[in-house]
């Protein structure tokens, strides 16, 4: 049954992928092609991104509320971003080379993320803790970020600006060749890590008991979450409850937590609604709202269903 639940949302991917491509063609057909396929590919890397961390992090804190993005991952990166432009100015930022750049952020994320993280992790603190060092850890990295943009240059701010929200109609196409080769590595050492990950579902103690190295493991995890919330933020921005969205939604599709199930319906799901929301929002509702807003809307509601069920049970 899974299995042809996988098909039918592979068939809506293409689908979703097919109407964003050709619908409302029209001038330099091969222009405008060669725009959508630019735009195509950094969305289906957004969506794998954020279905491949979030899957992975709920998998290791062992809940399924928490996501890469409420514990501040994505405002951790923006204040790197931020902080760049403080220390080196507009000028020094802009002229750096992007996939440099890029890519020292990428192991920066990483880094931060052990140091921060890790602890929590080995010690397993209850989904309450969690959520709340999360938020904790949110504000302080949304806090600095906002007082270094105060203590810039207004012209230096602009240039960080760009990515303090999410924005699914301006992606970085600089960024593209750097971002596929991640999120294609990413992907592998997820699918890879599919059936470790069914057994650090188990717990600590249940894993370590059938020989899992959890130090080692949940370490390794992080870095490849770290570094699928550095690809997502990069192209288009922080997006906070995406990630919760998909994989809520996967779970109640496919019916399992599996993993080799799992992660693949979580990055359909994204595509179906990432490709097929924006080219509803661009073709038959004329960019009139953004894609984002309703996403965060919908996410939000969800999370807060799912605090309240969990608070209950």
């Amino acid at each position: 049954m899974p299995d042809r639940r996988l098909i039918a949302l592979g068939v809506a991917a293409v689908a979703c992928m097919v109407a964003f491509l050709l619908t409302g063609l029209r001038g330099n057909i091969a222009f405008v092609l060669e725009l959508r396929a630019i735009k195509l590919a950094a969305l289906l890397q957004v969506g794998v991104s954020i279905a491949i961390s979030t899957v992975i992090f709920q998998t290791v804190t062992g809940n399924r509320i928490l996501t890469p993005s409420i514990m501040g991952l994505d405002a951790l990166y923006l204040f790197g971003q931020m902080l760049m432009v403080f220390l080196l100015g507009g000028i020094g930022y802009v002229s750096l080379d992007p996939w440099l750049k890029f890519g020292v952020e990428i192991l920066t994320l990483m880094a931060l993320a052990c140091t921060l993280l890790l602890p929590m992790l080995k010690r397993r603190l209850d989904m309450g803790l969690m959520l709340l060092a999360g938020v904790i850890l949110g504000v302080l990295f949304r806090s600095l970020h906002s007082l270094l943009a105060r203590l810039i240059d207004p012209n230096e701010f602009a240039v960080a600006q760009s990515a303090s929200f999410a924005n699914f109609n301006a992606v970085r196409s600089d960024l593209l060749i750097f971002a596929t080769l991640v999120t294609a590595g990413a992907a592998v050492l997820a699918w890879r890590a599919r059936h470790i990950l069914d057994i650090v579902s188990l717990g600590s103690d249940a894993a370590t008991s059938l020989g899992i190295s959890w130090v080692r493991t949940v370490t390794g995890l992080l870095l490849l979450v770290s570094g699928s919330v550095a690809v997502s933020t990069a192209l288009v921005g922080p997006v906070a409850f995406f990630g919760l969205l998909v994989v809520a939604l996967a779970e109640r599709i496919v019916d399992t937590r599996r993993h080799a199930v799992l992660l693949p319906a979580a990055a359909l799901i994204a595509i179906v609604v990432l490709v097929g929301g924006q080219t509803l929002f661009q073709h038959a509702l004329g960019n009139s709202s953004a894609l984002s807003v309703v996403i965060e809307f919908i996410g939000g509601i969800l999370f807060l269903l799912l605090l309240i069920l969990g608070s209950r049970r």
